[in-house]
């Protein structure tokens, strides 16, 4: 809708992220069956903008479980309803962490990948996760 873009008539970006955060959040309380929270936000790819007018179709689901963490996959598709045309506009990795009423972390079941797109992102995710861990051991030195 217009008072979601910017002068460019595209899309916040901001936007974009807070609708992945939240869809995030729902494939990762329904694969826990439990509340969680965002641990981060991992990457982020803007790939193409959507326009004023297009439809969003945002996908997510858990890629792969820690003990009680997540990494959950999301992407964005824009659909131009009146040309019929659909594009990726962006694609996201974020950790999630399930937590109890009192905010401790609680364990979630793995992921048993079904689609090919699913297995690919299962198996990379050990190095996704491994530069996570870098990056947050960089990060506690700067402290």
């Amino acid at each position: 809708m217009p008072p979601d873009t910017n002068h460019l008539n595209t899309i916040f970006g901001g936007k974009i992220l807070a609708y992945i955060d939240e869809i995030a959040a729902l494939a990762a309380m329904k694969h826990a069956n439990s509340a969680v929270v965002t641990a981060s936000i991992d990457s982020v790819d803007f790939l193409s903008s959507a326009k004023v007018g297009d439809s969003l179709t945002l996908e997510a689901y858990v890629t792969y479980t820690g003990t009680s963490s997540m990494e959950v996959y999301v992407k964005v598709t824009a659909h131009d309803l009146i040309k019929n045309e659909k594009k990726l506009t962006t694609e996201s990795f974020l950790t999630m962490v399930a937590v109890n009423e009192n905010g401790k972390p609680v364990p979630v079941p793995g992921v048993f990948p079904g689609s090919d797109e699913e297995k690919v992102l299962f198996s990379t995710a050990p190095a996704r996760k491994e530069n996570r861990l870098r990056r947050n051991a960089y990060k506690q030195e700067q402290l």
